[in-house]
């Protein structure tokens, strides 16, 4: 993945069963950010972080749309206990994550395993990257995003 390139188009359910595509929301800037697994500690702490700054993503006229190896019910639930007040999508064969090369094998517990890079995408109204945080730390990533949102609208 490469700014400035197409994002992959993608279509799975949402965490209240809806079927949806990257493509539905051309014409908006939309936070794409890919996490392992719902329910983990990183996983929940970067999750409360984007809930906890949504209205300053939403007046930046971000949607917000967070992605795992998990399936639609996992992620409604995710949604629920934490008060997240944007959309989780399931993609539990990892199959969109290996679309944007995010599949890297890990040990976890002594085991070998295929798992999911953390990593945010912002991707423009005309469905382009715009920019790429790769290998996010959950713990103040949401502010990372703001900060670099201010410093690319004062570029303009």
């Amino acid at each position: 993945m490469n700014i400035s390139e197409l994002a992959p188009d993608f279509t799975t359910q949402t965490d209240d069963g809806r079927t949806v595509s990257l493509s539905d929301y051309r014409g908006k800037n939309v936070l794409l950010y890919f996490y392992p697994k719902a329910n983990t500690p990183g996983c929940t702490i970067e999750a409360c972080g984007f809930r906890d700054v949504y209205g300053k993503l939403e007046k930046a006229g971000l949607v917000v749309l967070g992605i795992s190896a998990d399936t639609a019910g996992a992620q409604k639930k995710f949604k629920e206990k934490y008060e997240l007040p944007f959309t989780l999508l399931a993609d539990a064969k990892k199959e969109i994550a290996g679309l944007y090369g995010l599949l890297k094998e890990k040990t976890m517990y002594g085991k070998k395993c295929v798992g999911i890079v953390r990593t945010t995408f912002l991707i423009d109204a005309e469905g382009k990257i715009a920019h790429i945080f790769p290998e996010v730390k959950p713990s103040g990533h949401a502010e990372e995003v703001l900060e670099h949102i201010a410093a690319a609208k004062k570029k303009k």
